[in-house]
């Protein structure tokens, strides 16, 4: 497997868990305004080694979820500012163009230490 992208989350912020129920979690790069980041997990901000494809996997601590669709600017906001909405959902429409599509199975637990990879064959 060719590792696309890798990060950790560092850091959360106290309204993070407000979007759980709507099965989506938005992460945001150091340095992220004080208003915003009160809603988001953490990251570093690293470069994208490759493109994010629908069929390719992102990892969540080692369980697999299949990307099912990739808005347009995704790629240049991790690469940029770390910030993207993971969305839990299925959809295989990019509605939004800062959102990562993912199957729709049950949401893990996301805690500082979590480990985020994606992956292609």
């Amino acid at each position: 497997m060719k590792t696309i992208y890798e990060n950790t989350i560092n850091s959360i912020g106290p309204l993070a868990t407000t979007f759980l129920e709507e099965k989506m979690i938005i992460l945001f790069g150091d340095g992220a305004p004080q208003e915003l980041a009160e809603f988001c997990y953490g990251i570093e901000i690293v470069d994208v080694e490759d493109s994010i494809k629908p069929g390719q996997k992102l990892l969540i601590n080692n369980e697999s979820f299949e990307i099912t669709s990739v808005g347009e600017i995704v790629e240049r906001n991790l690469t940029s500012i770390g910030h993207i909405t993971i969305r839990f959902d299925g959809s295989t429409n990019p509605e939004l163009p800062g959102t990562l599509y993912i199957e729709d199975k049950e949401m893990p637990v996301f805690e500082i230490g979590t480990k985020l990879k994606i992956v292609s064959k």
